[in-house]
């Protein structure tokens, strides 16, 4: 182990994402979700191959033992890639990074509900103060919704949203279940191949349905560029993180995903001149303390996390 170097990789990869988000969100104006999307995945692909060879670990990394698990995770994870996506094109950056965090709290709801996992009051105390804090996070959108248009359509974005963070703790259980009979590298591997597909599905829609939220546009020059750069930076993040995993502990880096607030403030003020709110700050507060005390409370009942996460991106 070396847990320095497992924090460096794990900060590395948490920016990479900030990043990679910002990339999307910059286009999103003109691109839809599901287009994105497409871009994010296929364009990760030949990272993670590459990452794959130079580990000598094709061959194993891309056997599958329940192909089905592998499709149905990307369904679920797919889904919630495409309404961060969604939200990211609505709200502020550090606001859509600070509602993304509700999704380590709902693993909990959901292994207990789907794992049969034994959650004490300590830990559904800790879901609790999270939420808390997603609502007061969420009570300036919501209170808008019979507003003017921008601030509906800001409400609308909280919602996607909170939805994506649901859609992304339903993968994390998938991955879990997964991590028990598949190898780390198939999971990552399959993922970027099934979204890639699904959002093609999308494309096939928008053809059916045009003017609809799912019809694909031609990306201009620009557009082009940071939505390939979006998929070979998410694939390289992707690496990152599993690596980290390899080098420390997951209880010891875990809790580095909420730098992920700090990266996104920052981006967000400089490039897209976003200046986040009291409410929000205040609630990401509560959750990230939430996420936190629920980490450390796993650490000490002795769950392992570490393959899970190694697996899993904020989108899912």
């Amino acid at each position: 182990m070396a847990p320095f170097k497992g924090i460096a990789l794990k900060l590395c990869a948490v920016l990479l994402f900030i990043v990679m988000s910002a990339l999307i969100k910059a286009t999103a104006d003109h691109v839809p979700p599901g287009e994105a999307v497409f871009f994010r995945s296929l364009f990760a692909i030949p990272v993670i191959l590459i990452w794959l060879a130079v580990r000598r670990d094709l061959a194993t990394g891309l056997k599958v033992k329940s192909p089905m698990a592998h499709f149905w995770r990307g369904v679920v994870g797919t889904t919630a890639m495409a309404l961060m996506f969604a939200g990211l094109g609505l709200l502020p950056l550090p606001e859509v990074t600070a509602l993304g965090y509700t999704a380590p709290l709902l693993v909990v709801v959901f292994a207990a509900m789907f794992l049969d996992e034994k959650v004490g009051v300590f830990r559904i105390g800790a879901v609790a103060l999270g939420l808390v804090g997603v609502l007061i996070v969420l009570a300036p959108r919501l209170t808008t919704l019979s507003g003017p248009t921008v601030q509906t359509a800001e409400a609308v974005g909280a919602v996607l949203v909170l939805l994506g963070a649901t859609c992304a703790a339903l993968a994390q259980i998938y991955i879990r279940k997964l991590v028990q009979t598949e190898q780390t590298s198939a999971i990552v591997f399959y993922f970027s191949m099934t979204s890639t597909i699904l959002s093609l599905v999308t494309m096939l829609i928008g053809f059916a349905m045009p003017g609809t939220p799912f019809a694909w546009v031609m990306p201009e020059g620009r557009e082009a560029v940071l939505l390939v750069l979006a998929g070979l930076i998410g694939g390289l993040a992707q690496i990152f993180i599993t690596s980290a995993y390899r080098f420390a502990d997951a209880s010891v880096i875990a809790p580095f995903d909420y730098a992920s607030m700090l990266f996104a403030i920052v981006i967000g003020y400089v490039i897209f001149d976003e200046v986040p709110t009291r409410p929000m700050l205040l609630g990401a507060a509560l959750v990230i303390l939430a996420g936190i005390i629920i980490i450390l409370r796993e650490r000490h009942l002795g769950l392992q996390r570490g393959k899970a996460r190694e697996a899993k991106t904020p989108q899912g």
